[in-house]
C-alpha cells in the first residue's frame, strides 16, 4: 500500500476508535452504527481476558472472521466441520456488523467477539490475545492493517467462499490500492468458481493459491432445511393450506413495492397469506407495516400471536427466517430495490420454493443462476411482482417445477464445506480426512 494512502487509512481507523470513546456517552439506540461504535467500547480488554483465562497456547487456534450473518453462513460449516473432526483446534470467530451478534452466539466457538477497528495497535493487540495459527476471512472482506501484521508474525491466511462480482467496488482503482497487499499476502483460498477466481487474481491474489471450492453456504442451508421441524410449535401453529408468500430480509425499499402486490394478489387470491421478516424488525421498521395492514383491514399479528388464521405474519425477532421458510409456497428475498445488496436467495430455494426479488440482483451469483435455471424471477415494480405472485400462486404446476429447480440448483453445490475444510486443514497444517 503506498505511504500516503496507508496513513490516511491507519487515520481513519484511530479516527472510529475515537468515535466509538464518544458513543459510549450518547443514549443506547437502534442505529446500527452507534451500536458498531459502542461494541468496540473495552475491545482490547475482552480479547486479553479470555486470552489470560481461555487461550491454550499448547493448541492450534483457528481464526475465522466474517463481517456479517451473510458471510457468517459461509463460515459456519466450516467450523463445524473443524470442531468434529479437529477437537484439538480452539476456534475464534469475529463479526463486523451488530446484526451478527446473535447468530455469533450460536456458534460453537471457543471466542467470539467483534473485529476491532482496522489499526496497528488494534491489530496487534488482537494477534498477541488469540495468537493463532492461522487467519481466515469468508466470502471477500480482507483488512489491510489486519492482514500485514498477521503476515509479518508468520501467521497463515485464507480466504473461503470467495466470490467477487464483475461490478463490485473492490475493482474500482483506489479499492485496488488499498487491498492489493492484503490479497497477494493470501496463502490460500478456496474460490466459489473460476470467474470468481479470474477475478480474485487481478484484486492480487496468487494464482497458484487458488483452489475451486465451491459456496459453503449451499451445504449450511440444505442441511438445515434438512433437519427442520415441520411439528415444532412455530411452525405447526403456522401450518396452512393458504397459499403462503415468505417475504424474508426486507428493507422499506422492498416494502413499497411488496406491501401493495400482496394486497393485488389478495385480489386475485382472497385467502392468501404473508408472512414478512424485515432485515431489521425494529419499531421504527415494523410499525408501518402495522398502519399498512389496517388500512387494508388485513388481520395481522407478530409472529408470537399468529395462527394458520392470521392474514399477515410480522416476524418481530431474529433467527427463525430460515425456518420460517419451510412453509413458504412462494418466496420474495429483500435488498433488491436498493443498493445495499440482495440478501440470501439460497435459503428458501433449499426448501424448493421458487423465488422472487427486485432487479438490483446482478451482484448475487446465486440469483443469477436462479434467474438462468428458471428457479428465480426478478420483478421492477408493483406490476410484475404482482403478476409473479398470482402466477405462481394460481397454478400449482408450474410453481411447482419452478421450486424444484430452485431446490436443484442447491443440491449441485453440496460439497463445498469439505472442499474449503481442506484448504483450511492446509493453512492450519493439520491432516486431511476424506
Amino acid at each position: 500500500m503506498h505511504s500516503a494512502l496507508r496513513l490516511g487509512y491507519e487515520g481513519s481507523a484511530r479516527l472510529a476508535r475515537l468515535g466509538a470513546s464518544l458513543a459510549r456517552l450518547l443514549p443506547s439506540s437502534d442505529v446500527k452504527a452507534l451500536r458498531a461504535l459502542r461494541a468496540r467500547v473495552g475491545i482490547r480488554d475482552r480479547y486479553r481476558a479470555w486470552s489470560a483465562t481461555y487461550r491454550d497456547r499448547s493448541r492450534p487456534l483457528l481464526w475465522i472472521h466474517a463481517p456479517s450473518v451473510g458471510e457468517g453462513l459461509q463460515a459456519r460449516p466450516v467450523l463445524e466441520l473443524m470442531r468434529q473432526r479437529h477437537s484439538d483446534v480452539q476456534l475464534a470467530y469475529t463479526h463486523f456488523s451488530p446484526s451478527a451478534e446473535s447468530f455469533a452466539r450460536s456458534l460453537d466457538v471457543d471466542f467470539r467477539d467483534y473485529l476491532p477497528f482496522d489499526s496497528e495497535a488494534d491489530a496487534r493487540a488482537a494477534l498477541d490475545a488469540l495468537r493463532p495459527t492461522a487467519l481466515v476471512y469468508a466470502k471477500l472482506d480482507v483488512w489491510p492493517t489486519l492482514s500485514a501484521v498477521a503476515h509479518s508474525r508468520g501467521v497463515r491466511l485464507g480466504l473461503v467462499s470467495a466470490t467477487l462480482a464483475e461490478g463490485s467496488s473492490r475493482r474500482s482503482r483506489l479499492a485496488t490500492a488499498l487491498l492489493r497487499d492484503a490479497y497477494a499476502s493470501l496463502d490460500a483460498v478456496g474460490a466459489i468458481d473460476a470467474a470468481d477466481a479470474s477475478r480474485l487474481v487481478d484484486l492480487g491474489v496468487n494464482r497458484s493459491s487458488i483452489t475451486i471450492t465451491g459456496d459453503t453456504r449451499y451445504d449450511q442451508v440444505w442441511q438445515r432445511a434438512q433437519r427442520v421441524d415441520r411439528t415444532s410449535a412455530l411452525l405447526s401453529r403456522l401450518s396452512t393450506e393458504r397459499p403462503t408468500l415468505i417475504a424474508g430480509s426486507t428493507w422499506p425499499a422492498d416494502e413499497r413495492i411488496l406491501l401493495p402486490a400482496f394486497a393485488s394478489t389478495r385480489t386475485a387470491s382472497p385467502v392468501a397469506r404473508l408472512v414478512i421478516a424485515p432485515h431489521e424488525p425494529t419499531s421504527a421498521h415494523l410499525d408501518p407495516i402495522e398502519r399498512w395492514a389496517k388500512e387494508q383491514r388485513l388481520q395481522l399479528d407478530r409472529l408470537g400471536a399468529a395462527t394458520a388464521s392470521t392474514d399477515v405474519v410480522l416476524v418481530d425477532r431474529v433467527g427463525v427466517l430460515g425456518d420460517l421458510y419451510a412453509i413458504a409456497d412462494v418466496a420474495f428475498v429483500g435488498g433488491g430495490f436498493h443498493d445495499a445488496g440482495l440478501h440470501s436467495v439460497v435459503e428458501p430455494a433449499a426448501f424448493g420454493a421458487p423465488v422472487l426479488f427486485g432487479p438490483r440482483y446482478h451482484g448475487s451469483r446465486d440469483a443469477l443462476l436462479l434467474v438462468r435455471n428458471g428457479g428465480g424471477r426478478s420483478v421492477t415494480d408493483t406490476a410484475s411482482l404482482t403478476e409473479a405472485i398470482v402466477t405462481w400462486i394460481g397454478d400449482s404446476a408450474t410453481r411447482l417445477a419452478a421450486g424444484a429447480h430452485a431446490r436443484q440448483l442447491v443440491e449441485g453445490g453440496l460439497g463445498a464445506a469439505g472442499r474449503s475444510l481442506r484448504v483450511v486443514e492446509s493453512l492450519m497444517g493439520l491432516a486431511t480426512f476424506a
